[in-house]
Formats: C-alpha cells, structure tokens, sequence
C-alpha cells in the first residue's frame, strides 16, 4: 500500500502538467482612426483569443471614428466571436466617436473610464455633399444598425439611435445613467475586478459567466507587417508618396540610366497605390498635384514673371486638402503643417528643371556636333581645298574664299570625313 503513493503522486502530478494554463486577458488598442489595418489586427486578435480559449478580451478605444467598411468588419467579428469582448473608452481623455460608438455598443461588455465621452456617430460624406435623399438613406441605415446592436445588448436604443441621427455625445456619467454603458472603471485592472463573477448574455443568446480573478492581461501588439502599413496609411505620409512618385519618375525620365530615382519613385508609386485602397484618395486633389508640378515646369520655359510658380503652389496646396476623401479631420491633409516642404518640393522642382534645360542647350563637346563651331589652323593654303588642324587632328576642308597657311579657322560644318570652314577673326 505504501509503494502506491509514489505512483499515484506522480500520476497526480502528470495529471496536473497535462491541463492547460489559464489563458491570459489580450488588451488590444485601437487609437486613431478606424481603418482596414486596424480593422485586421483587431480581427488578427479576436482570432487568437478564440484559439487560446481567452476568458475576456479587451479592446481599448481612443478613436474620433473612420471607414463604415472597417467598423462593420469589426463588429461581425465581435458578434460571431467565441470569446467575450469588453470595449473600454480609455485612459482618461479618450473618446470612442462615430465608429467608435457603435464598436462600443456592440460589444458583450461596454466601459469608459473617468473623463471620457462616446457617441456622435452620425454619418458623413467625404468632399461632396450628399443630397437630401442620400442624406435620409444613409442615416436611416445607420439608425437600424446601431438599434439591432443596442437592443440585443440590452442597452438604450433611443439614446444610441439619437447619437446617430442626432450626433448626440455622452460623458461616462451620462451614458451610465442612460444604459448605453455597463460600468466606469479608471483603468482596465479595476475593469477585470469589477467583471469578475459577472455573468454575460453574449449575442446569439448563450449566458458566460466571467472568472477573471488573478487573471494576467497581455497587450497585442500590431505585427511588423501591420505596423509598416498602418504607417503608411497616414494622410501626410499618403501626400509625401506622390511627390516622391512624381519627383522620382520624372528625375529618371528627364535623366534615363540615374537607376536611382527610377526605383525611388516606382517603390513610392506602388505605397501610394496600395495607401489609397485603405484611405480614401480624392483623385481630384491627385491631379491637382500634378498640374502644380506642371506650372513648375512651365516657369522655367514661359516668362510669366513668378505667376506659373504662384499657380503651382496654390494647386498644390489645394491639391493636399483635396487628397484624402474623408470628413475627419485625423484623415484629412494639413497644409500648412506641409507648406515647407511644398516651397522646398517646388524649389527642386524648378532647379532640377532649369538644369536639364542648361544641359540640353549646351553645345556638345565630342562627336560631330562637337566640332561645329571650333577654331583650327590652315596647315596649306585652301584655294578652296587644303588641309586644316582642329583640335590636333589633321582634316581635309573646303573654304569659301582663299585662307593662307598659318591663318585662323572655324568649322561650319562637318561632312564625313571633310569640313567647311571660314577664315576666322
């Protein structure tokens, strides 16, 4: 009988190893604006906690909202998710606006911390204004939308539909009191004590009662993958990709075999056109740039006393308001924050081009043209043929009149292996 104990305490211990651990809390952040990249790693997270068997998993907002596209996305994924997701509006300071809202309202669980706000999520257009049709269409979706959210979750559907029709904001009191929050926490540790035995009705109607006590959180980060392309998916980079594009390809266009440039440009060219399938171009203000960079290059050929280059600096300038086809203004370009490096873009712009002009009408120094033009010395006397030395080298000439020997000549012109020249001064 004593010979049994070693044995089962060690069954005991093999049986202990084969359990899983208890998984940790993932925190993902999602700050700034909501787009195709944020929406993936979102996505990415849900997926993973899914797989882990995560009890909870936390999603951070600090957003003034985004793309409808990439908010949607989120939310199915939320609503067919495995694991329970709390939406928490923080730190202090922080907002969950438009797309943000209505993230925050779909999910199992919905907190702000002190100093927070949600709501305004009535929905725009980008530059052009819709129609009053369109405008009834649009915010008549987005009402139902935001209704069949608030209503399974249980929260206040007259409220959230008035943050979209009417673009209403809550403070973290107001939407306490209200129902279209759960709880205010000031941090999310004081979230998990505060959800810990809370009992949830996910979406498709299943109860989940969370067990988070002595829970660890891990934060998820993008991968390096998503970090390149959210950065550049940022409406100032987005601007200085096409005046990296046009800059490049032109630099190897008006100077073929620099490499260099070429593939500069063509690398820009290619993030620019990726960066617009995930912010929304204005291909209006792309054009724009474009004539700008062509005003510059005019100024160079056309007296116009500075106004080409005036009229190159206003397209441009409006060029980069024009270029991302957003109502937010974390996706719109700031020129003035650019206005340097447009005067800077415009300077190389004009000194790159008044140097292949000063390349081209300079008289060629070797070949045929190269001769053209050049003093020699009669080495016999041409009546009207003889023998010249230009440049060293000794060349059979024709002359229009009589040149003695010893006496100064210049080339006119050069046929085959003869020239005509003229007695010089």
């Amino acid at each position: 009988m004593l010979r049994r104990w070693p044995l089962a305490a060690v069954a005991a211990g093999l049986t202990a190893a084969a359990l899983p651990a208890s998984a940790d809390v993932p925190v993902v952040e999602l700050d700034g604006v909501v787009h195709a990249i944020t929406a993936a790693h979102v996505i990415q997270a849900i997926e993973k906690a899914d797989a882990a068997g995560a009890p909870l998993l936390v999603l951070r907002l600090d957003t003034p909202g985004g793309l409808d596209t990439a908010m949607r996305q989120i939310v199915d994924k939320m609503l067919n998710c495995r694991t329970p997701v709390a939406a928490f509006v923080g730190p202090s300071g922080a907002r969950a606006a438009s797309a943000g809202f209505i993230i925050a309202i779909s999910a199992d669980v919905a907190a702000m911390a002190p100093g927070t706000n949600i709501g305004a999520a009535h929905p725009v257009s980008g530059l052009g204004k819709m129609d009053e049709i369109m405008t009834k269409k649009v915010t008549s979706d987005a009402a139902a939308y935001i209704r069949s959210k608030a209503e399974r979750r249980g929260r206040n559907v007259e409220m959230a539909e008035k943050a979209v029709v009417e673009s209403r904001s809550f403070t973290e009191k107001e939407a306490l009191e209200l129902k279209l929050i759960d709880l205010i926490a000031k941090d999310v540790p004081d979230l998990l004590v505060q959800l810990e035995g809370r009992e949830l009705r996910r979406f498709d109607g299943t109860k989940v009662t969370l067990r988070l006590k002595n829970q660890r959180t891990v934060k998820v980060a993008m991968d390096w993958r998503q970090a390149i392309l959210s950065a550049i998916a940022q409406p100032e980079v987005l601007f200085l990709l096409l005046l990296g594009a046009l800059a490049g390809l032109g630099t190897e266009i008006s100077h073929p075999g620099m490499v260099f440039p070429g593939v500069v440009g063509a690398l820009c060219l290619i993030l620019f056109l990726f960066a617009s399938q995930i912010i929304p171009v204005n291909w209006a203000g792309v054009l724009l740039v474009v004539l700008a960079i062509t005003l510059f290059i005019a100024e160079i050929k056309v007296t116009s006393y500075g106004l080409l280059t005036v009229g190159g600096l206003v397209a441009m300038m409006l060029g980069a308001m024009m270029l991302v086809d957003s109502p937010l203004p974390e996706l719109r370009v700031d020129p003035w924050k650019l206005a340097p490096l447009i005067v800077v873009f415009a300077g190389f712009t004009l000194a790159l081009v008044r140097l292949v002009l000063q390349a081209q009408r300079r008289r060629a120094a070797t070949g045929v043209e190269g001769m053209v033009g050049r003093e020699g010395v009669a080495d016999t006397d041409l009546d009207p043929w003889g023998w010249v030395l230009v440049q060293g080298e000794r060349w059979r000439a024709r002359a229009g009149e009589r040149v003695a020997r010893g006496e100064t000549v210049e080339v006119l012109s050069v046929k085959g292996l003869e020239l005509k020249v003229r007695k010089g001064a």
